[in-house]
């Protein structure tokens, strides 16, 4: 939470940030964050963008995953990279390889073809 309302007040001057657990699991709970802030017109995504890597990098710092139980997704995936061994990777490209040899099924979301 120090992360997120850091960055917030850093991108956007102030802001409220809240969470929620929506599932927990014996290895921990999923938070879900929701940010109120105002934006600046036509930097909104980047602003956004900025929040997310303060925030998901502080999540890898203190131990946590990007992984979530409905995928990881391309938002996720520069910190999905920093964690995913690159054995399961390739055995994921393997297996992409064999099952879906022209790339139609989601590319570029777990890893580059």
């Amino acid at each position: 939470m120090a992360a997120a309302r850091d960055a917030v007040k850093r991108v956007c001057g102030k802001g409220t940030v809240t969470v929620r657990f929506t599932h927990a699991y014996p290895d921990g709970p999923a938070p879900y964050y929701t940010v109120l802030a105002p934006g600046r017109r036509g930097s909104e995504l980047e602003q956004w963008a900025e929040i997310k890597q303060a925030v998901s990098d502080e999540l890898i710092a203190l131990g946590g995953t990007i992984t979530h139980h409905h995928a990881v997704g391309r938002d996720h995936r520069p910190w999905y990279d920093r964690q995913r061994p690159d054995g399961f990777a390739n055995a994921l490209r393997a297996a992409k390889r064999a099952l879906d040899p022209h790339a139609v099924l989601n590319p570029g979301v777990l890893f580059d073809p």
